[in-house]
């Protein structure tokens, strides 16, 4: 599924900083677009794209050409580029997690899981108590998770809504647990309700460049 490039409604940082986060929440962007979405000139875009190249923030990708002529270049983030959006605490979170398994087994890692998902768990439906709506209740969810650093944003595509997190920031902790995104995906189909269905359509820690849940409503 494409997503059309927008303009920057709230700009923060420097120009560099800017592409970033187009690129992060956006993906692939030609020279043109990122000009287009920071409201400069195609010029000033390719300066700051040859500072981001030379950083090796950023890296060219060849995209098929819709009909005759050159394939287009777009520029994607490299490993570092997504490193600037930082896992918080990544290598402590990794070493604890090392730590409960030598000490307490898989058997204390479920225990731990288990326990960060029951708070999460009341503290999600505790805000979304009362919100009868579908919408509402998945607009609730999306903000809870931009507050936690997902740059989470809701969607809709025909009758179902997308959820769309573009950043991780416990990134090391699922890759050493994966149990934290099973959890996280079963919480999520409560607080939708029974009456809807939720699954996972893109996925981080599979190569994709974020995380995208699909819900349903029930017919």
């Amino acid at each position: 599924m494409n997503y059309a490039i927008e303009s920057l409604d709230n700009p923060a940082g420097s120009p560099g900083d800017r592409i970033l986060f187009l690129l992060k929440t956006r993906g692939p962007a030609s020279t043109t677009q990122i000009a287009q979405a920071l409201g400069g000139t195609a010029e000033a875009a390719r300066q700051q794209v040859q500072k981001l190249l030379a950083a090796g923030l950023i890296e060219g990708r060849q995209q098929n050409a819709a009909g005759a002529g050159r394939p287009r270049q777009d520029w994607v983030l490299t490993a570092s580029g997504h490193g600037r959006f930082p896992d918080s605490h990544a290598q402590l979170t990794i070493q604890l997690i090392g730590s409960v398994r030598q000490l307490f087994g898989e058997a204390g890692m479920e225990q731990l899981i288990a326990r960060r998902e029951a708070e999460t768990r009341a503290q999600y439906l505790g805000a979304v108590a009362g919100q009868a709506q579908l919408g509402q209740r998945l607009e609730t969810l999306a903000g809870l998770r931009r507050a936690e650093g997902y740059m989470a944003r809701l969607e809709r595509d025909g009758e179902d809504w997308l959820l769309i997190e573009d950043h991780c920031p416990i990134c090391a902790a699922a890759q050493a647990c994966q149990g934290f995104c099973r959890s996280e995906l079963e919480i999520f189909r409560e607080v939708a309700g029974a009456g809807a269905a939720v699954s996972r359509e893109e996925h981080l820690l599979s190569n994709a460049r974020r995380c995208v849940y699909r819900i349903s409503a029930a017919p």
